[in-house]
C-alpha cells in the first residue's frame, strides 16, 4: 500500500504563499522565499531523497497553471518525470506536450486511486494547494507530513491550516534536518 505524503514548503509563520498573488508572482510578494532552500547543498540532498521514494504527485488545478510554465512538461520531479495527478473541475484545453500530466475531475479518492496505480511501490506525495491538502488531511487520508520550514515570516498569504482543516490529528515525529535555509520536519499520522 502507498504512503500519502503531504509535503510542502511553509514559512514559520504557517503560509504557503506571501500575500500579493499575481500570474507573474504566484507565491506572492517574496513568496520565491519558500523554495531558496532548494538551491542549496543541503537542499538538493532532501530534494534528491524525496523524489528517490516518490511514485507519483497530487496536486490542484491551480498550482498546476502557476507552476507548469516551471515545470514545463517534465513536471516538479524534473527529469525524474514522475506522474501528476491533477484535480480539476475540467481540464484544461493544451498541456505541456508529452507531459506527465493527468487531470482528474472524480475527486480525492479517486486522484489518490490513480496516483496510487501509477507509483507503484513509491509514495504518492500531495503537494501544491492548502485547499487540496486540507481536503486530504480532512479524509484522514494522509500518511506523513512533511514540511519545509523556511525562516520567514511572511505575515499574511495562504494559510496552510485553518481552523476547518479537521479534527485533532496526532503526529509522531520520524525525522528533523536542520540546514541553514529551512528545517525539515516528517512526522507520521498516527491512527
Amino acid at each position: 500500500m502507498n504512503t500519502l505524503v503531504l509535503d510542502i514548503s511553509i514559512s514559520l509563520d504557517g503560509f504557503i504563499t506571501a500575500a500579493g498573488q499575481t500570474p507573474d508572482q504566484p507565491l506572492g510578494q517574496g513568496g520565491e522565499r519558500l523554495h531558496d532552500w532548494v538551491g542549496t547543498d543541503a537542499g538538493r540532498d532532501v530534494l534528491n531523497d524525496g523524489i528517490g521514494r516518490l511514485g507519483a504527485v497530487i496536486t490542484g488545478r491551480r498550482n498546476y497553471d502557476d507552476s507548469v510554465p516551471w515545470w514545463g512538461a517534465d513536471g516538479p520531479s524534473g527529469p525524474a518525470r514522475r506522474p501528476v495527478f491533477v484535480l480539476t473541475h475540467e481540464a484544461p484545453e493544451e498541456s505541456p506536450e508529452n507531459g506527465v500530466y493527468t487531470f482528474v475531475t472524480g475527486g480525492i479518492e479517486d486522484a489518490f486511486a490513480q496516483a496510487a496505480a501509477a507509483a507503484g511501490d513509491g509514495a504518492v506525495c500531495v503537494m501544491g494547494g492548502a485547499d487540496v491538502a486540507r481536503q486530504y488531511l480532512a479524509a484522514g487520508l494522509v500518511d506523513e507530513i512533511s514540511l519545509h520550514v523556511v525562516p520567514v515570516l511572511f505575515g499574511d498569504g495562504t494559510p496552510l491550516f485553518d481552523r476547518a482543516t479537521t479534527a485533532h490529528v496526532e503526529l509522531e515525529a520520524v525525522s528533523t534536518n536542520q540546514t541553514d535555509a529551512a528545517t525539515h520536519l516528517t512526522y507520521r499520522v498516527v491512527r
